[in-house]
């Protein structure tokens, strides 16, 4: 366990999943931790955890709502986790839905990493939370994949202008992880083709050789390591925790 006492950490979508799992972890292990989401009562119940951590409710889009969230700062440490994953055939994506998918899982890093960066000092670690789907395709998740992709994109361009800093930038690309997410991606395979809960968490896990899915201690281990003093050479990396499948 990393000791991360005297850094400060900004976290969106903290308030479910991976994001509220490394909230804990990094209070755990000394920081002090902000969360952010859309919804109060989630955030409420991580910060319950530690008195280390705090929230703010605010839409990770939105670029006065993500500057307010580094009002309180500075962060030395900023995790881009807040995300949504919807799926449909190609010719059936409408444009709204796009643009829903797009304006959280590509903007809302944009103007979490661009204002992360702008009130990091002499040290700082910028992390995505990106997916598998930021390296590949998928049928069904032509819009999630592609918002993924950019993220991508971003990581590595961005990495380039802090090379010579202290600062780094990375993203992680997790498999399906076992979330609330993922449980209701498992309801609508179900729904929609008459699987069984075994056959439809076999169709989510096919691609990863080890044929489970990713934990968020695993992901967290993963944030952890690119926040330490040992990974100050690892910048402008996508890590796959995939089990090796791609």
């Amino acid at each position: 366990m990393e000791d991360f006492s005297g850094k400060s950490v900004l976290i969106t979508g903290g308030g479910s999943g991976t994001g509220a799992h490394m909230a804990r972890a990094f209070a755990d292990s000394g920081a002090t931790v902000k969360i952010t989401g859309r919804r109060a009562e989630p955030l409420q119940a991580v910060a319950n955890h530690s008195d280390r951590i705090r929230y703010q409710t605010g839409d990770a889009s939105d670029e006065a709502t993500v500057a307010s969230f580094f009002e309180d700062g500075p962060f030395q440490i900023v995790v881009a986790n807040a995300g949504i994953a919807e799926s449909a055939p190609f010719k059936a994506t409408t444009l709204d839905q796009w643009q829903r998918i797009m304006a959280v899982n590509a903007t809302g890093v944009f103007l979490t990493m661009r204002d992360g960066l702008k009130q990091m000092d002499d040290w700082g670690r910028l992390i995505v939370v990106s997916s598998i789907l930021g390296k590949h395709g998928a049928p069904y998740a032509s819009a999630y994949a592609a918002s993924k992709h950019a993220t991508i994109g971003l990581v590595e361009s961005v990495a380039h202008e802090v090379a010579r800093s202290n600062v780094t930038i990375n993203a992680i690309c997790p498999g399906y992880i076992d979330t609330d997410m993922t449980q209701r991606t498992l309801e609508n395979i179900m729904e929609k083709t008459g699987m069984d809960r075994t056959g439809a968490l076999k169709a989510i896990t096919k691609d990863n050789p080890q044929g489970k899915l990713i934990t968020c201690d695993e992901v967290t281990h993963t944030a952890f390591y690119l926040a330490s003093e040992g990974a100050s050479t690892i910048n402008g990396q996508a890590i796959m925790l995939c089990g090796g499948g791609f």
